[in-house]
């Protein structure tokens, strides 16, 4: 037997009786660029890094992993190893005190000879972005000092891709039935949508009445399958109504009667009429509350600036959506916000754009138009006004 010298409890060091390893007998001649990938990845990143064989034993650096036995340290970095070659990408896994782990392959043309293991000394505390970023740049950086074999990854990668879409499509046949019913009201939500917020009762009630002949002729024979659809429409139905100033309570207070109601029905035609009732109840809520509040008309106009400030937004199209004059929807923003439209918009894009800054590694260039800003010129001064930093300055902090 090999005698091994006494490791501290908080930390693991290369076992030294260990030097002839796989990584060294698979000729491969640079376990020095594996030393420089973990000294660079440290200094790169903050977290401790090791090299180590495919047996999960440490060749090079250390881990500030809790104080873990070896025995089960060794299990997991072998894990590691193992998954992140089948699945082509980093593999993460916490180990047995909670800890972070994540690897990546180290190989010699196609053949596995270790890998690169990397850990956070705190228990979650910086985030799952934070660590995917984190293990992305480590392959990134394994792939750059030929460590690893990033066509192979890329095939394995494919592969598992393949594999997903395999599982989903065995899911998807088990759901058909439901699908193929749905999207007869899907093709017909928006229309819906838009007369019950108009208060329009009439012409809700000619699309409700379409749905119910297409889900009924798909779902025959299938009451609890149609009892799912036509909840879903009212659920569907009830949030246009609060979105246009319904009272939240008097929707609620009217579907926990409702929901009683549905689960006595034993036949398509109750089914029909009870539909039918809470249509009227939800347009009943909206007429109640006709003079819709000013909160609810901007929190409609922000919710959609949210989703669009990467486009080329104008302050008529967020008006729009909110259903007012442009005059008063700045009205509404600078009385609500204390900000003008412009101000607003660049605030939803720089904030985007600093976190793109601090999770990506896409070019000032790239951030810049993923955020909505028609040059890097102009980016970089809203961004400075805003943060009192240039872009660069602020990645680099």
């Amino acid at each position: 037997m090999v005698k091994t010298m006494r490791q501290p409890k908080a930390r693991h060091r290369p076992d030294k009786a260990l030097r002839q390893t796989e990584l060294l007998e698979a000729g491969n001649p640079e376990l020095r660029q594996a030393r420089a990938l973990i000294r660079g990845y440290r200094k790169q990143s903050g977290f401790s890094a090791v090299a180590t064989d495919i047996q999960g034993r440490i060749l090079a650096g250390t881990l500030d992993c809790g104080g873990c036995s070896a025995i089960e340290c060794e299990a997991s970095r072998r894990r590691i190893v193992a998954e992140s070659l089948r699945w082509g990408a980093p593999f993460m896994e916490l180990c047995p005190r909670g800890r972070m782990l994540w690897g990546v392959p180290l190989m010699v043309n196609q053949r596995l000879v270790g890998g690169g293991i990397a850990s956070s000394p705190e228990k979650w505390e910086r985030g799952m972005s934070a660590i995917r970023a984190a293990a992305d740049a480590l392959l990134a950086m394994a792939e750059k000092l030929n460590l690893t074999n990033a066509a192979l990854l890329a095939t394995h990668r494919a592969q598992a891709e393949r594999e997903r879409q395999k599982a989903e499509a065995i899911h998807d046949a088990k759901e058909t039935d439901y699908d193929h019913i749905r999207i007869v009201y899907l093709q017909e939500e928006p229309a819906l949508i838009a007369a019950i917020q108009k208060g329009e009762r009439g012409v809700a009630r000619d699309i409700i009445n379409r749905v119910l002949v297409g889900i009924y002729f798909m779902g025959r024979d299938r009451l609890d399958l149609l009892k799912s659809l036509v909840l879903e429409l009212v659920v569907m139905m009830s949030r246009a109504a609060v979105e246009v100033g319904a009272s939240p309570a008097e929707i609620l207070g009217g579907h926990y009667h409702g929901l009683n109601e549905l689960a006595a029905i034993r036949d398509d035609e109750a089914l029909t009429h009870w539909l039918a009732e809470m249509l009227e109840r939800v347009m009943d809520a909206i007429h109640d509350n006709r003079r819709y509040p000013n909160a609810v008309m901007l929190n409609r106009a922000l919710h959609y600036m949210q989703e669009h400030f990467m486009e080329d937004l104008t302050r008529d199209q967020a008006a729009r959506v909110a259903g007012v004059s442009p005059s008063h929807f700045s009205h509404l923003i600078r009385a609500q916000l204390n900000s003008s439209f412009t101000a607003l918009l660049a605030r939803y894009r720089v904030d985007h754009a600093a976190r793109l800054l601090t999770r990506t590694t896409s070019s000032i260039a790239e951030v810049a138009l993923a955020c909505g800003f028609p040059d890097q010129s102009y980016f970089t001064k809203v961004f400075k006004k805003q943060t009192g930093r240039t872009p660069l300055a602020y990645r680099r902090r």
